[in-house]
């Protein structure tokens, strides 16, 4: 798409250059999360150098998720106040470094320190990627745009829980973080001649057929009274957190619970937990999208049923993981839950950007990655842990699926009682603009 009168100077753009820019944010989401999951994988052989217990594991797991969080809302305020593009690389250098650095530590405080300082470096990338795809994508098109670029996440997943392993096992688990960190620096120079800043709000003003608009940088005050009226986001905002809960007990537990349970290798413990449940990921969020985007154009809520969908279909297989007795049986749950999940996590972002401002959209981001991961993720780990020393890994992971039916209500109160009238208010206001 071409962009109209930027101050950036954007040149003449190729037509499918919308679709260049979600497979180059790819890369970059890839790299997220393949330095974020590489560490679960390598967790017996913390355990066994450090002398850690499951609780100081579980910390490992937190302080990344508990940074991040904390320091969310304040990315995307940045990120809503300077270019995309330099938070998405800015990003991406500084995470990647500190994952390199991660590969010096010698105890348990240091590993600690190192991790928390990587959640502050991966912040920035959701709000600014979310915030510059969505620029480059109206309501036709972003749910699919925003459900490809999720595969990323769940690829990631995979090469950091297996490649994490593998490395790991046979040059020792500082090695992979080199590997990994690496690689991202170098990806950030490749990006930087090819990556375009676009005009802020270009994709919803062209659906609107508003040709230019009044560019207001809004406070943080003025957000929060934004997010205080629009209960379509508060609701979105606690079915992420309750979502992401369940999610980081998968990522940080499911390895060690193969490990222990099933005697596999760390390589094979890192693939299983994680090859199959992102694989059918991978499958369900493009198809989340597409069906999003169809039921969208039908009605308000179309994005978030089809998020109600991917929750309640996803309770009774983290159910079965956790009571699972066999390998077999917990693949076929892994890959049934990660089919439901993909279809919830296409639209996480989309559904909220529907009814938020194109100047506040990478603060929406960032407060939405808070709620998820100070108090979902952030506790998960720890929690889990918890239980686990207490009862049992097995019981652990089952009864984290009751945060994911509490979830689907509150979308459900969305689709039925606020989403409609939120939608039509923007609407009016980018009419005005």
């Amino acid at each position: 798409m071409t962009t109209p009168q930027s101050k950036f100077s954007i040149p003449e753009l190729p037509a499918n250059y919308k679709w260049r820019v979600v497979a180059m944010l790819w890369f970059c989401g890839f790299f997220n999360y393949a330095d974020r999951q590489a560490i679960f994988s390598v967790f017996p052989l913390l355990e066994k150098e450090m002398h850690l217990d499951k609780l100081q594991l579980g910390l490992l797991g937190s302080s990344f998720a508990l940074v991040y969080g904390i320091c969310a809302p304040f990315a995307g305020n940045i990120v809503d106040r300077i270019r995309r593009k330099t938070a998405v690389l800015g990003g991406l250098w500084t995470w990647s470094l500190i994952c390199m650095t991660t590969a010096t530590a010698t105890n348990f405080r240091q590993l600690l320190f190192f991790r928390a300082a990587e959640g502050l470096g991966e912040t920035f990338y959701f709000p600014a990627s979310m915030s510059l795809i969505s620029d480059y994508h109206g309501k036709r098109t972003r749910s699919r745009a925003m459900g490809t670029h999720q595969t990323s996440v769940y690829i990631g997943t995979i090469a950091g829980g297996f490649f994490g392993g593998l490395i790991s096992q046979f040059y020792g688990w500082r090695s992979s973080f080199i590997v990994f960190g690496g690689m991202g620096m170098l990806l950030g120079f490749v990006l930087t001649r090819l990556l375009v800043e676009p005009e802020r709000g270009a994709a919803d003003f062209e659906d609107f057929h508003v040709r230019e608009h009044h560019k207001h940088r809004m406070s943080v005050t003025e957000f929060l009274k934004v997010i205080w009226t629009t209960p379509t986001v508060l609701l979105c905002m606690g079915a992420f957190m309750l979502d992401n809960f369940v999610g980081m007990v998968l990522l940080s537990w499911m390895p060690a619970f193969l490990y222990e349970k099933f005697h596999l290798s760390l390589a094979m413990s890192g693939l299983t937990a994680t090859i199959f449940i992102q694989l059918a990921s991978m499958a369900g969020s493009p198809l989340g999208g597409w069906l999003a985007d169809v039921l969208r154009r039908r009605f308000p809520g179309g994005r978030i049923a089809v998020q109600m969908i991917g929750l309640l279909g996803a309770a009774p297989f983290v159910v079965w993981c956790g009571q699972t007795l066999s390998v077999t049986s917990l693949v076929v749950a892994l890959t049934c839950w990660g089919l439901f999940k993909g279809l919830y996590d296409a639209n996480i972002f989309a559904s909220v950007l529907d009814v938020i401002r194109p100047e506040a959209r990478g603060t929406a981001v960032g407060f939405m990655n808070m709620i998820g991961w100070l108090v979902g993720a952030g506790t998960a780990p720890v929690a889990i842990g918890y239980i686990a020393q207490r009862a049992s890994l097995s019981f652990a992971i089952s009864i984290a699926s009751v945060a994911l039916i509490a979830a689907s209500l509150l979308l459900f109160v969305a689709i039925f009682f606020t989403v409609g009238r939120d939608v039509e208010r923007l609407h009016r206001q980018l009419e005005q603009s």
